[in-house]
């Protein structure tokens, strides 16, 4: 069975324990309120034949890119997040992505998945977890 293409534009509907998420990667209070007003888009380019893909989330007031080959470990930088930089893989589980980091914070990653036009994001840290709810762009 072949896996969904991701490739599309997301706008964010809805969050659900976002800034104790941020909590977690010891994110500063002022930021963390400033970021849970952000609305982000995410742009999603995602090569099945290849495996390659390149998320971008693009908010007013920082954006953030991933480029990376699934199933292939990579430095990621998240200096634009919380300034660590992680050994991350993302990878399918059935027809999930799922994105494990490894670095300073235990149990740290996400996973996306699609439902029809949403997209599904659910981010985890330690024993937090967090949840953002995107619809295609039409």
């Amino acid at each position: 069975m072949s896996k969904p293409n991701y490739t599309g534009t997301f706008h964010m509907v809805s969050q659900d324990n976002f800034e104790n998420y941020l909590a977690a990667l010891d994110i500063h209070f002022a930021l963390r309120k400033i970021v849970c007003m952000l609305k982000p888009t995410k742009q999603i380019v995602h090569d099945p034949a290849t495996g390659s893909m390149k998320i971008r989330t693009l908010t007013t007031f920082k954006d953030f890119d991933m480029d990376f080959k699934l199933g292939q470990v990579f430095t990621e930088d998240l200096g634009p997040v919380d300034g660590r930089v992680c050994q991350t893989t993302v990878d399918w589980e059935g027809d999930k992505l799922v994105c494990v980091q490894r670095g300073e914070k235990e149990g740290r990653g996400w996973t996306h998945w699609l439902e029809g036009d949403k997209l599904h994001l659910e981010m985890r840290v330690g024993d937090v977890v967090a949840r953002q709810l995107f619809k295609k762009a039409d």
